[in-house]
């Protein structure tokens, strides 16, 4: 995009040194602010492609096959509906295959577009040849008229076609043809001139302002490929907070069209002010600073930018995120194979209380799968961790069995067996699945509820409640689970001991012993969830790529740093947790209660007891909730249900033809990949709206 604009590449922000180490490993892709490497689809092969054709086509004329325009269309593309569709819409777009203009299609016409579809600026030639009907290789001005007086965007407000800027392209006499890359740089200033004419014929005094209402029409009518909703809601209170009140001058109206369709380059100068980051909130003054090295933006543009900021979210700040509620959609987008791809609601104002209490079930149920999954994947760490913290070493001689967390392991492997590595495996999932649910599914829940207590924004004391939410609802379930896990866990340490089960240890201590150190559980899991999700919200973006894409291993990565400082901070409650829960052996220390706990341990072992474990606990929780994080986000990825709801960040990004995903259609081989985002984009890029249905 920066290249289509004729922006220089601006100075790559410094990085500091983890960013740097992980940048260079290709952990970290950071956002940068030149252009992206262009792209390319493969060809698909002439044997498959024919094959695709053949199972299409559905016509034969003296043995050869053709498609139809339906064929084409719906059935293959399914650019219209199947029916009540518009049959000009319909012939203008296989117009654009159908070079012979008869009727039908050939294989030699598929496979021809097959490779425009495969080019850079597969865009604009797919724009071209819609326009060139009779596939000469030019436009006229009469074919030009011809296409655009079907589309549904220059209706409301009629043009001039006998203006200079017509004849400047076109003649005098409008007889000369345009090749395809006057063309491309014809349609891009049209429609530039286009809300120019708009602009002069409302405003019939000739003052150089309109109304706000007048503004609100144009916007709509012209440049409506433009608007995002949350912008589109608010035009004429857009226009309302310019220099002039309720008239806009033409500077303004300029100025705000200019910005939305610079809005990839308004990332980059914001990226450019952050280096890199798309957390930080910036003022006016210091996008100023950080624009001025790109004369392209004017600062009228940078005032109108922070009026529709101040209007959706009214902190006199802007960050990365709320470039999504401004910049237009864009054609292509990068997002994850869906499995299941369901649509609860249509609109997110439809959404019920019944559809809120469907969509945390949802969430439960993938959160329990993905907390399965990452407490099995670092158990033998656990184990480890569990056995290091129960270790006394002031209570009577000889009880020292480990020197470390390497030598715990080593001796559980030697004495008990691979298998002992992953004693009180099954109470565990059967506890941390429903654990692990409600903590992110409460988590999930407080954002959304304090998000629009804050009137869309969830600023970081309200992750903090979120977390702490998350956590303080997984004490009912965490604290029976782990004081069965780890009487299980010990009970291997003595090979003469008799053997201990879960069903023993349940029956032992009672519907209430299996509470006991709870007020220890809460002062751990409160805090770390407190710490932890709001260092993986921030993290995310941070560790995506320059669209916003968060990939399964970015979303690894962040998940198991945010969970280093979290696991290791909370670690003396978690000792304190371990003791109260252990039943004491002959000789050992006995707690009365939390406060005895803290004390005995301090006298008895010093200060350093609290932090027992500490890197075994960062080692086990780290990755376990990395591996947690990422199986939850993917699971929400690949089976998507929409109920109208907040969607996770990083999901999907912008992207070009060369890195956009392509389609999931095992029929649309080589370039017809891109076929249907191609064919958007020459929509709501250009504005060129055909009609789908007959009665448009």
């Amino acid at each position: 995009m920066a290249n289509l604009l004729g922006v220089s590449p601006v100075q790559e922000p410094k990085l500091g040194p983890l960013t740097s180490l992980l940048s260079a490993t290709g952990i970290l892709k950071t956002a940068s602010c030149q252009a992206m490497a262009p792209g390319y689809i493969k060809r698909a092969d002439s044997q498959k492609l024919k094959a695709v054709f053949e199972k299409y086509a559905s016509i034969e004329v003296e043995g050869v096959k053709y498609m139809t325009d339906e064929d084409f269309v719906i059935k293959y593309l399914e650019l219209l509906p199947g029916a009540n569709y518009n049959k000009e819409s319909l012939h203008l777009f296989c117009g654009v295959l159908d070079q012979s203009k008869e009727g039908r299609i050939s294989f030699a016409e598929f496979q021809a577009f097959e490779g425009n579809l495969c080019v850079p600026d597969a865009l604009y030639k797919t724009a071209f040849q819609l326009f060139d009907t009779n596939g000469n290789g030019t436009v006229s001005f009469d074919e030009f008229l011809g296409i655009l007086s079907k589309t549904t965007l220059h209706k409301k407000i009629p043009f001039n076609y006998e203006c200079d800027f017509i004849k400047l392209y076109f003649g005098k006499d409008k007889d000369r043809q345009i090749t395809y890359s006057e063309f491309s740089q014809f349609l891009h200033d049209f429609h530039e001139e286009y809300a120019s004419v708009a602009f002069k014929a409302t405003d019939k005094e000739g003052t150089g302002f309109i109304s706000s209402a007048d503004f609100e029409e144009i916007m709509s009518s012209v440049k409506s490929h433009l608007l995002t909703p949350s912008i589109k809601a608010n035009l004429r209170a857009a226009a309302q907070g310019g220099p002039n009140g309720q008239s806009v001058s033409y500077a303004y109206f300029i100025a705000f069209i200019s910005l939305l369709s610079n809005m990839e380059l308004i990332k980059k100068v914001y990226l450019n002010a952050t280096n890199g980051s798309r957390t930080v909130e910036i003022t006016k003054e210091e996008f100023l600073y950080s624009a001025q090295m790109m004369s392209q933006i004017t600062p009228l543009e940078i005032d109108v930018l922070f009026v529709l900021c101040d209007l959706l979210h009214q902190t006199g700040k802007i960050m990365y995120s709320d470039f999504q509620e401004i910049a237009p959609e864009q054609y292509m987008k990068q997002v994850t194979r869906r499995i299941t791809e369901i649509k609860a609601v249509e609109h997110p104002e439809d959404r019920s209380n019944f559809m809120a209490v469907l969509e945390s079930l949802y969430r439960f149920g993938l959160g329990s799968i993905a907390g399965a999954l990452g407490a099995t994947a670092v158990y033998p760490i656990d184990l480890v961790k569990t056995r290091m913290q129960n270790q006394r070493t002031g209570s009577y001689i000889g009880e020292l069995m480990y020197r470390n967390s390497f030598d715990c392991f080593k001796k559980v492997v030697r004495h008990e067996g691979f298998t002992g590595l992953y004693r009180g495996l099954v109470p565990q999932l059967l506890g941390v699945a429903p654990e692990k649910a409600i903590k992110l599914t409460m988590n999930d829940l407080a954002r959304d509820k304090l998000r629009n207590f804050n009137d869309g924004q969830l600023p970081i004391w309200a992750e903090m409640v979120a977390g702490g939410c998350g956590g303080a609802s997984q004490v009912m379930f965490t604290n029976p689970l782990e004081i069965v896990k780890i009487r299980l866990q010990v009970s291997g340490e003595i090979a003469s001991g008799p053997k201990v089960s879960a069903m023993g240890v349940v029956k032992e201590l009672g519907f209430f012993g299996l509470y006991k150190g709870s007020r220890a559980c809460f002062m751990r899991d409160v805090p770390f969830s407190m710490i932890y999700f709001p260092s993986y919200a921030h993290l995310k973006p941070a560790f995506a790529d320059e669209n916003g894409y968060n990939s399964p291993l970015s979303l690894l990565t962040a998940g198991a740093i945010a969970g280093m400082p979290a696991a290791s901070l909370v670690t003396p409650a978690d000792v304190i947790k371990t003791r109260l829960q252990v039943v004491a052996r002959a000789g050992q220390t006995t707690y009365s209660g939390l406060t005895d706990c803290v004390r005995k341990i301090y006298v008895e072992e010093g200060f350093a007891a609290f932090w027992k474990g500490a890197v075994a606990r960062m080692c086990r929780s780290s990755p376990q909730f990395g591996v947690t994080l990422v199986t939850y986000e993917m699971l929400q990825r690949y089976l998507y249900i929409d109920f109208g709801g907040s969607k996770p960040s990083g999901s999907a990004s912008e992207a070009t033809a060369g890195v956009a995903l392509k389609s999931d259609n095992p029929d649309h081989v080589g370039g017809y990949q891109v076929a249907r985002p191609i064919f958007t984009g020459v929509e709501t890029k250009f504005g060129l709206m055909l009609p789908k249905f007959t009665h448009q």
